[in-house]
């Protein structure tokens, strides 16, 4: 009768019924684990699974209630192993309605690998569930337990919160310590169930029981996390979880759950991580726990892996929270000594960290800035590049050479991964903290020289502008360029430059009078020559090429000798096969056979048009001693209405000749018949309008303006970004830079973290002081992991508002 069903089941998998005296019986559990791992190829082991899935279908279509749990288990075995075993799903509600406990151990365990929320199904053991949790057999009610907390969905969790809830006050410590890890599971599917748990919390915490304490620690984290009503019922428990946290470091827990002889580790550190959320943006809070983190930090072994997580979870609390100065910094010498530790895991955990504490204790990271600049020799590449994004956020005025002969160095040598990165970030760097001019242009030649292929598409114009700017360089930077040309004319943006820079200043080249370096003797057809070979290398971008052959066309006005050379030259490339280099030769040679007597004019010398150079330097020169002057003067009184009617003058638009309204009787009658002519209060400023600036993949950041009526040079400008993507956006940092004649002042942000699909966006301040009024412009550096990837960018904001600045 037997090898009649298998032949049946034999029939219904494969087709053709086989002889029966070839139906092999069912294996057991043990024989099939066996079995499949003898199979010598994949071909074998999909055979046995095949024709034991036939038994095992065989044996649920005849309703076998003796062994269908062993048909099951061994189902769940193939399911493990990749093989489709969805035709188990309905014999895991029927072994879960048994009343047996080993049906119901192996249902509740196939419900919980076979069944999720995209089944339907899932939902039909609500009642099974319902029934196990109201039995009170621990054992039975601890399976359904954990089987909601694994796949139960918002629907089951809404129905099963009252049972849950009960459990929470049960006297077996086993059933209330998973119905606490449902209630957590519960609270992350459906938050609106914080009030259902919120009382019994308060009960549980002054358990005993390592596992209940533990796990109330997580309820309430995941609670304060969705809820601010449970966030504000819970600071009121913070005095109860210092004590606790104290006990844990002065006395112990219990023996049982020390490690490496640091006192219950995961205790601890959880509840740190409570403690960060509540503190986070309350004073009192923050005042109740700053001795005992103080503690925590001073007297944590540091000399096993415990020890440093707790110590790491201790700083990140101190860093969220109202903490004290001496106290933050302490967080910053604990991670000061992970970035010495020998594990690669614990520094790049001090390097990230340090990163976002750059901007708020910027004083406090600087005394580590020796050890950081080390880490950039580290072979692993996380390390290096997370050593690289904090030795950029640590230069400033003060250090900047220092800061820029080690970025120099570590660019010679760095994985070509890094170099962009490198490369971008020194020149940011030298654009906004250069001391002289002169070290400016050295600092961006010795990028072009060491990576030029590397730089941002803005660095040739930048450069070209600094040394247009730069009247008393250009002797010397046409010199440097033209040594740098003629030894390496593959890096593209040097070649640009220099080509540029000969072509403007060639005259000076070939005077050879430079008292900055040794004086270099060049004839023209060296010079000629050079450009030549530029011209003709099959390294020169077509870009590159129209440089070159501007250079020489500016050159022809600047050499003594005879422009026969350069006009052969110019007319070759008539008929180059690259559009915008021969409309250039065939204008430049138009130039030469019909308006040669205009060539000289049309190629003068081009003006440059100042953006922050000496321009910004000699206006913000200019308001400093004017308002020296002003503090040293004293101010002439005059009557109010007067000076309101000056201002109405101004604000009128009248030029220097206009005619000008007669002096006011300062007689209080006659002023106040002026005064009543007048707005009794001036009209509030329009709304300067909101500017998106970045978009990727989701991830959005927005500019607002606010102008302060009672301080018009200061601009706040809030960044907001925001996240729209299926994934966290972690690690978020923001850092700017603005002209030298602006002052800017970056405040704290919000967070690192946005979380995916409109969750709660970070926002950073900007303070930026702008008495000149001088055109605002934004360079605005962007890195943040998404997707598990490092995402870094780095863009100028040009197109800001003008009423930011006027």
């Amino acid at each position: 009768m037997r090898n009649g069903l298998l032949g049946r089941g034999l029939v219904a998998e494969f087709g053709d019924p086989l002889p029966e005296r070839m139906v092999a019986p069912s294996l057991k559990l043990q024989d099939l684990i066996e079995e499949i791992r003898g199979a010598k190829t994949q071909a074998q082991e999909r055979e046995v699974i095949q024709k034991e899935c036939a038994h095992i279908r065989a044996s649920f279509r005849d309703g076998d209630p003796v062994h269908r749990h062993r048909q099951l288990a061994k189902l769940l075995y193939v399911h493990m192993l990749g093989y489709p075993a969805h035709f188990g799903q309905m014999e895991c509600l029927k072994l879960i309605a048994s009343s047996r406990f080993t049906d119901k151990r192996v249902g509740y365990l196939g419900a919980m690998l076979l069944l999720d929320e995209r089944h339907d199904a899932h939902l039909l053991i609500t009642n099974s569930i319902k029934n196990d949790l109201s039995q009170g057999i621990q054992p039975v009610q601890g399976l359904a337990l954990c089987t909601l907390s694994t796949m139960g969905s918002a629907e089951m969790c809404r129905d099963l919160a009252p049972e849950v809830e009960k459990l929470l006050l049960q006297p077996s410590p086993y059933v209330r310590k998973k119905a606490i890890l449902t209630a957590v599971h519960m609270i992350r599917k459906v938050p609106e169930l914080s009030s259902v748990f919120l009382p019994p919390c308060v009960h549980l915490l002054h358990e005993r029981h390592h596992g209940i304490l533990l796990g109330t620690i997580t309820l309430i984290t995941e609670l304060c996390e969705r809820s601010p009503a449970a966030l504000r019922h819970f600071r009121k428990v913070v005095p109860q979880l210092v004590q606790i946290l104290r006990t844990l470091v002065t006395t112990g827990y219990s023996t049982e759950h020390s490690i490496s002889g640091v006192s219950d580790p995961f205790l601890q550190v959880q509840i740190l991580h409570l403690l960060r959320i509540l503190g986070r943006n309350h004073e009192e809070s923050s005042e109740t726990m700053n001795d005992l983190l103080a503690q925590v930090a001073t007297n944590t072994d540091t000399s096993r892996n415990a020890g440093n997580a707790v110590l790491f979870e201790t700083v990140l609390t101190i860093m969220d929270i109202h903490s004290a100065a001496g106290l933050r910094v302490l967080a910053v010498n604990i991670l000061g000594r992970f970035l010495l530790n020998s594990d690669r895991n614990i520094r790049y955990v001090a390097l990230t960290s340090l990163l976002r504490l750059v901007q708020s204790d910027h004083s406090a990271v600087q005394r580590h800035r020796p050890t950081v600049v080390d880490c950039l020799q580290e072979t692993d590449a996380s390390l290096s590049r997370r050593a690289l994004e904090l030795s950029l956020a640590l230069v400033n005025s003060s250090n900047v050479r220092a800061m820029m002969q080690e970025l120099q160095a570590f660019l010679e040598s760095c994985p070509p991964d890094l170099r962009a990165d490198c490369a971008s970030g020194i020149l940011l760097a030298a654009e906004r903290f250069a001391p002289t001019k002169r070290w400016h242009i050295d600092t961006i030649l010795h990028v072009l020289t060491t990576a030029g292929a590397h730089v941002r598409d803005d660095a040739v114009a930048n450069l070209t502008q600094l040394i247009g700017g730069a009247q008393e360089l250009h002797a010397y930077s046409v010199h440097r360029l033209y040594n740098a040309l003629a030894e390496d004319i593959s890096q593209q943006p040097l070649v640009q430059v220099a080509a540029w820079c000969i072509g403007e200043y060639g005259d000076l080249l070939l005077e050879g009078n430079c008292e900055e370096i040794e004086p270099l003797q060049v004839d023209e057809e060296e010079v000629l020559a050079l450009l030549e070979k530029v011209l003709q290398s099959h390294m020169s971008l077509p870009a590159t090429r129209g440089y070159a052959l501007t250079a020489l066309m500016k050159l022809s006005t600047r050499l003594q000798g005879d422009n026969n050379r350069i006009r052969q030259v110019v007319s070759i490339y008539r008929s180059c096969l690259d559009v915008e280099l021969q409309q250039r030769a065939v204008e430049y040679d138009t130039l030469f056979r019909k308006y040669d007597h205009m060539r000289a004019a049309i190629l003068e010398k081009m003006p440059l048009v100042e953006r922050d150079g000496p321009q910004a330097d000699e206006e913000a020169k200019q308001s400093k001693e004017a308002a020296q002057l002003s503090e040293a003067a004293p101010a002439p009184t005059e009557p109010q209405a007067s000076q309101l009617l000056d201002l109405l003058d101004l604000l009128d638009g009248a030029s220097g000749d206009a005619q000008h309204l007669p002096p006011l009787d300062p007689s209080p009658g006659v002023a106040l018949v002026y005064l009543l002519d007048l707005p009794c209060a001036p009209p509030p400023p329009a709304p300067i309008p909101d500017l998106k600036v970045f978009e990727r993949e989701g991830v959005q950041l927005n500019l607002s303006f606010i102008r302060p009526p009672e301080n018009p040079a200061l601009l706040l400008i809030t960044i907001t970004a925001t996240n729209s993507s299926e994934g966290d956006v972690t690690n978020f940092i923001c850092q700017a830079a603005v002209p030298k004649s602006l002052q800017l002042q970056l405040q704290a942000p919000s967070g690192n973290t946005v979380p995916a699909q409109g969750g709660l966006p970070i926002t950073q301040l900007f303070r930026i002081l702008n008495p000149n009024k001088a055109p605002l412009r934004l360079k605005l550096r962007l890195t943040y992991n998404h997707f598990h990837q490092s995402v870094q960018e780095i863009f100028e904001v040009n197109n800001l508002p003008v009423e930011s600045w006027q």
